[in-house]
C-alpha cells in the first residue's frame, strides 16, 4: 500500500488496474450482501422479527445458537478483512482526515453492529429489529462510499498520469 503514500500509484497503472478490479469485485459482494439479506427479510422490523424468532404463519423456526455462531464466525473473519482492506485503500487516497476517519470508524461500527444486532433480536429482545435494519443499512452506506472514494481516487490518479504524458 506504500504506492499511495510516496504517489507511485501515478506510474503504477498495473497496480490500479488492478485495485480497480478487486473493487469490482468488492462491488459483486456488496450487490451480493443486500441479495442475500432481502432473500430473509426486508426493511421491516417484522420481518427481522421473524427470521430469527421464527413465525408460525411461515413455519420457520427459531434462529438456533449455533447456526448464528457459525455464521457470526465466518462473518466476523470475513467481514473483519473487507473493512480493513477498503479502510486501508481509502486512507490512502487524497480525501480529508476527518472524512476517512469518519468513514472508517462509521464502517467498522456498523459491521459490528449488524453482526451483534441478530443476536440481540434472537436472544435479548425482538425490538433490537430496528437496530438490524439501521445497521445493515449505515453498514452498506459506508462499504459503498468506500468503494466510491477508493474508485474516484484511482480514476483521478489515472487522470492525472494521462494529462502528464500528454503535456510531455
Amino acid at each position: 500500500m506504500r504506492y499511495f503514500v510516496t504517489g507511485e500509484q501515478q506510474r503504477k497503472s498495473l497496480l490500479n488496474a488492478l485495485i480497480l478490479m478487486f473493487l469490482g469485485y468488492v462491488a459483486l459482494l456488496w450487490v451480493s450482501n443486500g441479495m442475500m439479506y432481502f432473500n430473509h427479510m426486508d426493511l421491516n422490523p417484522s420481518s427481522v422479527i421473524a427470521y430469527y424468532l421464527g413465525s408460525e404463519e411461515q413455519f420457520t423456526a427459531p434462529r438456533s445458537y449455533q447456526g448464528m455462531l457459525e455464521v457470526s464466525h465466518f462473518h466476523l473473519f470475513s467481514m473483519g478483512m473487507l473493512v480493513v482492506t477498503l479502510t486501508h485503500l481509502m486512507l490512502m487516497t487524497e480525501f480529508s482526515i476527518r472524512l476517512k476517519l469518519w468513514v472508517s470508524c462509521l464502517t467498522y461500527i456498523s459491521a459490528l453492529a449488524d453482526e451483534a444486532a441478530g443476536w440481540l433480536v434472537r436472544f435479548a429482545h425482538p425490538l433490537f429489529a430496528y437496530f438490524k435494519v439501521a445497521a445493515f443499512l449505515i453498514l452498506e452506506l459506508s462499504l459503498l462510499a468506500l468503494i466510491i472514494a477508493v474508485i474516484a481516487s484511482l480514476i483521478r490518479a489515472r487522470i492525472q498520469l494521462r494529462q502528464q504524458a500528454n503535456a510531455e
